[in-house]
């Protein structure tokens, strides 16, 4: 269990970060996103919006050092960090030990690529993460997917990936992220977190980004037919569904009968559509006679 209240357990400085990148001969990589956060501060903000249970397993993505690590453990039963770089998923259980002795059974690394991870030790319930930037939204919908047990989050992500995320229909930074998210979960922003509490630091501001888990929408379209619309919809967004969707119904003719037996207005832009529309349409394409095979949808 964690650690009774009390006084606030230590947390990492920007010292104690340099000191342990030092440890492992570690300088931080653009390729794999690493902006360690170096402000204990930010790290109570990002755990206190994550309102996590005492009772709670949460997956943690992308550990590094292990500042994040450390505020989790200090709230939560347990924690799984998923760590794609050897060197620092081989230091993160040491470095607990040393920080969280009494926390160190706690911890469980898996050193695995989370675009690929399939099993964990342990079922999570909660997902908080410092995301690279460039793989946020995959990562995110790849283990909302993989794992119905997470229930309830809080990523960290550059701040306009975050406003994507959060968007609602018919805002100007609506899209394929927001859409997809929308499938499995409902999200809101949290909050923005400066640049100058990571080393090194983004040229860009973070967003938090909140979430809680909600059943799809009721069809009896899959999830990879949803998908493949949104995908369809979104990849010539200027256009209207009627012509944007053309080749994923086989012509323009069959895309409107889908649309129209959806209930949508073929002259609409995908942009305006909530995920249960395009679950309709969906549902409509897989009736409509003579269509060409559902184009391939990944996360």
């Amino acid at each position: 269990m964690p650690p009774a209240a009390g006084p606030p357990a230590p947390l990492f400085g920007a010292a104690d970060i340099r000191r342990l990148a030092a440890d492992v001969d570690i300088r931080p990589t653009k390729t794999l996103g690493q902006n360690f956060v170096i402000d204990g501060n930010t790290i109570r903000r990002i755990v206190a919006s994550a309102k996590l249970g005492t009772d709670e397993t949460v997956l943690e993505v992308g550990p590094g050092l292990g500042s994040l690590t450390l505020g989790l453990l200090d709230v939560a039963e347990r924690v799984v960090a998923v760590e794609i770089d050897p060197v620092l998923a081989r230091k993160l259980p040491d470095t607990i030990a040393a920080w969280r002795p009494d926390r160190a059974a706690a911890l469980d690394v898996v050193l695995e690529d989370a675009l690929r991870v399939t099993a964990l030790p342990h079922e999570p319930t909660a997902l908080v993460a410092n995301l690279p930037y460039n793989v946020a939204v995959p990562v995110v919908l790849n283990l909302l997917e993989r794992f119905p047990s997470l229930r309830h989050g809080l990523v960290m992500v550059q701040d306009e990936v975050a406003d994507r995320l959060a968007a609602p229909p018919g805002s100007r930074t609506y899209g394929v992220p927001s859409v997809k998210a929308a499938w499995y979960t409902s999200m809101a922003k949290a909050g923005v977190i400066g640049m100058n509490v990571f080393w090194p630091a983004p040229k860009i501001a973070s967003g938090l980004v909140r979430f809680t888990r909600r059943e799809p929408p009721v069809t009896t379209a899959t999830r990879e037919q949803v998908f493949a619309v949104i995908d369809a919809a979104f990849a010539q967004r200027r256009k209207t569904l009627r012509a944007a969707l053309a080749g994923w119904a086989g012509s323009p003719v069959l895309a409107e009968q889908a649309l129209r037996a959806a209930g949508v207005d073929p002259t609409a832009r995908g942009e305006v559509l909530d995920v249960t529309a395009f679950a309709r349409i969906a549902e409509a394409r897989v009736d409509v006679p003579g269509a060409s095979g559902d184009a391939p949808a990944g996360h």
